[in-house]
């Protein structure tokens, strides 16, 4: 089925070069591009696109406003083009919680280069938006914490749903060019439990959901959130406003405690290592591994190797496989392991996978993960 796109950006050269993009893919045809959203609408409603791809700064009506109105009106996957500056990464959060599924970065010089280079990262971020559950999404952002404005923070960025680094061609790396697989299950028990979520389409929603519900008596939590390198520190400053819970983008070296979610860097990739008892992260530099930096399968791995039965492991929203292998190597080492089921997910890609390799213990829905997390080391 081909995915017809509109595009809406007042930068003519944007325009240009994202149809040149797109026409080298025969699944997919731009329906037409606008240099604002006024003059989208008058097109859209002769014919209705599968996917937006929307700029956030924009003459007339910008692009928030624009994205509030198609998701009350007529809900339809939005993928956010923005500058890597942190106002773009500020106002990227502020749209991901009115309802876009994934966000594409742009320079603010050499678009043309830039784009080019980086049309496997636009062409999966538009393929994922296109197979998305817009009535999940809409659900996630319609509930009253996520209507509340998160105060601007500092930020950096990479891709949504978040970023995203779902390419669907060209060579695809394991964990192993960062670090070895786990060799034994033989871990000394401890009083220190740590919680790993991987996650991406639809999952900036789905975590303020499950971390906006945690009292600070729970165990440390590492997250994966595929997402643009200028991003991720907007997306842990904002929740950390919303949440009981400290949230922090990881920095090296940052212990592993209760009461604490550590959200990996975009473009980093992040490791938990064990030293006695505890446990800390290091951020560390790397290819992309299953096409994303950072990588699920990276921080899966390591905490098997870390912590084995020490640790819960949660695989959540997104497209592609990412995570898959990672959480089966938890589960081996003794961890115990969830899937967010197809109902609550916005994509059913990346639980699909680890339910088939045979890494989960048990599916569930959205809603079930925020009470399992409390349960751990209990």
């Amino acid at each position: 089925m081909t995915i017809k796109v509109m595009i809406v950006d007042d930068s003519s050269i944007m325009r240009q070069v994202v149809q040149e993009v797109l026409s080298k893919h025969p699944d997919i045809e731009v329906i037409g591009a606008a240099p604002d959203p006024l003059f989208a609408m008058t097109r859209m409603k002769v014919k209705w696109p599968d996917v937006l791809l929307l700029d956030i700064e924009m003459p007339r009506m910008d692009g928030i406003t624009f994205l509030k109105q198609i998701m009350s009106e007529h809900p339809t996957p939005v993928v956010i083009c923005s500058t890597l500056t942190q106002k773009g990464a500020d106002i990227t959060m502020e749209a991901l919680a009115a309802g876009a599924i994934s966000v594409i970065t742009k320079p603010t010089l050499g678009l043309r280069d830039f784009l080019q280079d980086s049309s496997n990262d636009l062409v999966s971020a538009i393929r994922a938006a296109a197979r998305a559950r817009v009535s999940n999404l809409r659900t996630l952002t319609s509930r009253p914490a996520s209507s509340s404005s998160f105060s601007s923070s500092t930020s950096n960025g990479g891709s949504a749903s978040a970023s995203v680094r779902e390419r669907m061609e060209g060579g695809k790396q394991s964990a192993d060019v960062i670090l070895n697989a786990p060799t034994s299950n033989a871990f000394l028990p401890t009083t220190e439990k740590i919680v790993a979520l991987g996650t991406s389409t639809g999952g900036t929603q789905a975590l303020e959901v499950i971390l906006t519900a945690l009292p600070r008596n729970i165990p440390g939590v590492v997250v994966v959130q595929h997402m643009p390198e200028k991003f991720t520190k907007s997306f842990a400053d904002r929740l950390n406003n919303m949440c009981e819970v400290d949230v922090m983008e990881a920095s090296h070296n940052d212990r592993i405690v209760p009461g604490r979610v550590l959200i990996a860097p975009g473009g980093k990739h992040m490791v938990v290592k064990r030293s006695g008892a505890q446990y800390h992260v290091d951020v560390v530099d790397g290819p992309l591994v299953s096409r994303h930096r950072p990588s699920v399968d990276v921080l899966f791995r390591s905490v098997a190797k870390a912590a084995g039965r020490n640790a819960v492991g949660f695989i959540m929203t997104g497209m592609g496989d990412d995570g898959a292998q990672g959480l089966k190597e938890m589960h081996d080492t003794g961890a115990v392991t969830y899937a967010q089921d197809e109902a609550s997910c916005v994509v059913f890609g990346m639980p699909k996978e680890a339910i088939e390799l045979g890494g989960v213990n048990e599916v569930v829905g959205l809603d079930r993960i925020a009470g399992l997390i409390q349960r751990v080391g209990r």
